[in-house]
């Protein structure tokens, strides 16, 4: 459900992206010179960045909907919201409700769908391997002292 406005609207966006762009315009200006220091092969032009974001928005959308790379998806669609929310010249209540999508958002981008993080399972297999490191020595220092017992035994034998 959260998906859902994202999609319809860069639906809408890449039908008619010349009403968003001239929307955003002040903010792709201001931008421009800095994607143009980046890269001078990037596009600039409004129309462009506005059909690119609602791609963007489109495939995101979808991947979260679906439950495909949901906290990337997450991730691409909070970090679009942003300048959307600036250019935005609503009223408050857009404000407010981008602000709501940008909670869930970030609430998805962070949910590990009750698996455990990257970082958790990483960590948790170094301490697995440490302490299966450390027992092997164990047991190869109990093996190397009974096989000095048995040579020492051995050599006090007769024959």
């Amino acid at each position: 459900m959260l998906a859902s406005i994202f999609v319809f609207d860069g639906i809408r966006a890449l039908a008619r992206p010349e009403e968003r762009a001239e929307a955003v315009r002040p903010f792709t200006d201001r931008v421009t010179p800095l994607l143009e220091r980046t890269d001078p092969r990037l596009p600039t032009d409004p129309v462009t960045l506005v059909r690119a974001k609602a791609a963007a928005d489109v495939l995101a959308g979808l991947a979260l909907a679906t439950g495909r790379f949901t906290r990337l998806s997450a991730a691409v669609l909070a970090v679009g919201l942003i300048p959307h929310t600036a250019t935005d010249k609503g009223d408050r209540d857009h404000l407010l409700r981008n602000l709501g999508l940008l909670g869930g958002l970030l609430l998805a981008a962070a949910d590990t769908e009750g698996r455990p993080s990257l970082r958790y399972r990483t960590t948790h297999a170094v301490d697995r391997s440490q302490r299966s490191v450390r027992r092997a020595v164990r047991t190869a220092k109990r093996e190397a002292r009974i096989a000095a017992t048995a040579a020492a035994t051995a050599r006090r034998l007769p024959g």
